[in-house]
């Protein structure tokens, strides 16, 4: 038998850690190359987890709930070598498993920032508590246990010595969570959240985008009368023929792809010490569901029909609902289009999609009145809000770009922009 670790796979590009949301195996289950061992979420999709090797599980290294980089060792496997039957190696396994741990408290008294936090916010003696991690370490489930048991040692009134305080700071300062969370407590009636599975990716991106990215942001307004009268007068025929709605949104997306031929800067990424523009024209687009946010990229927008667009739109909007998403559907994205009008909003300021140069926010089509020729005429009219990162981006390349969506859509009509 040969020892061997399962790591956190990178699940798409750009994707730095991943959250370990769900085990499907324990310890000792005989499992096959490519079956399915964990359910993983990271900021741009939830993914199983396939086994590399088959063998027997030892040891499930991670934590349901736990954060890790890319490469770090999930669980360990002994993989067969031939020599010995898999229903023996899984017994062994099994009842290795079974045996008390040997706990030499090499870890017991490293506390990660989460286990300190919860025994300060409930008076826990960590010194009282025994650990069920590697090491004898003490982790967050043993802390959870023991306040649901009501069995909770309570916390000594002692000034630690010198050296437990480098200890404690030495796990505690390079953690920014840990130094910035508020000690804030439930009061009745209140309701608890945990911050887990898809709403900490979430989070963790959207920090990264905010703390790395100096955004800037600008704001076009743009007569769609012609677009909407189009579409309008199109739609019943288009929905009856191919079953499917055909949307304004399909209409921008085209739009916006076009102008990014014409301006390639705008469809880069940032890559450290480089900027890419990139060749293809990946369109990433935001889909909500009730608790959550995923961005699906349509793949070479510009090259696709006003038709082709508003098909995938709805595709795509069915999978993440669905959770039927795939890596490959949720990677690649060059540029981001936000349909925040379908909420009814006018104005708003995207968080860029990290690490793409600038996301457009395609706020909702309200009737304004507006002067045409010295004349005040009822007009529809719509606000197109870029967020741009501005070590890639200025404001006059920008501008040009936006001036550019604005003229196709104001000249968007029957006779220059074909549906099929």
């Amino acid at each position: 038998m040969a020892l061997e670790q399962i790591t956190m796979p990178r699940l798409g590009e750009s994707v730095t850690e991943g959250t370990l949301s769900k085990w499907l195996v324990s310890v000792g289950d005989k499992i096959n190359k490519y079956d399915p061992i964990a359910e993983v979420m990271t900021d741009k999709v939830n993914a199983e987890i396939p086994s590399s090797f088959t063998g027997v599980i030892t040891e499930l290294v991670a934590e349901e709930g736990e954060t890790l980089a890319v490469g770090k060792v999930i669980c360990k496997m002994d993989v067969q070598d031939g020599n010995k039957p898999a229903a023996d190696v899984k017994k062994e396994v099994t009842e290795k498993a079974a045996e008390p741990k040997k706990e030499d408290g090499t870890n017991k008294k490293r506390y990660s920032p989460a286990v300190l936090r919860m025994s300060q916010e409930h008076n826990i003696d960590l010194e009282g508590v025994n650990g069920t991690g590697a090491g004898g370490r003490i982790t967050r489930k043993d802390i959870l246990q023991l306040i649901e048991s009501g069995n909770v040692p309570a916390e000594k009134e002692a000034v630690p010595s010198p050296e437990a305080s480098v200890q404690v700071n030495r796990e505690v300062q390079p953690t920014v969570e840990a130094k910035v969370s508020p000690n804030i407590s439930a009061q009745a009636g209140d309701i608890e959240i945990p911050v887990t599975g898809v709403r900490k990716a979430i989070v963790s991106n959207m920090l990264k985008s905010k703390q790395e990215i100096p955004h800037a942001w600008m704001m076009v307004e743009v007569d769609v009368t012609n677009l909407v009268n189009y579409r309008n007068a199109a739609k019943d025929e288009f929905k009856k023929k191919e079953g499917f709605n055909l949307t304004f949104f399909a209409f921008f997306i085209k739009a916006v792809a076009q102008a990014l031929k014409e301006f390639p800067q705008i469809n880069s990424v940032w890559a450290g010490d480089k900027i890419i523009q990139k060749k293809d024209i990946n369109l990433s687009i935001a889909v909500a569901t009730d608790d959550a946010l995923f961005v699906p990229v349509i793949k070479a927008a510009d090259e696709k029909t006003v038709k082709g667009i508003a098909r995938e739109i709805v595709d795509l909007a069915k999978k993440v609902r669905s959770g039927k998403l795939t890596i490959d559907e949720m990677t690649g994205g060059t540029f981001t289009v936000n349909n925040t009008g379908s909420f009814g909003s006018v104005q708003s300021m995207g968080i860029i999609n990290y690490p793409q140069a600038a996301i457009l926010q395609v706020e909702t089509i309200v009737k304004r009145p507006v002067i045409i020729n010295n004349m005040i005429a009822v007009r529809d009219m719509v606000n197109l809000c870029l967020s741009l990162d501005h070590r890639i981006l200025d404001g006059l390349i920008c501008g040009r770009f936006l001036a550019r969506v604005k003229e196709i859509l104001e000249n968007t009509s029957e006779e220059t922009t074909k549906i099929y």
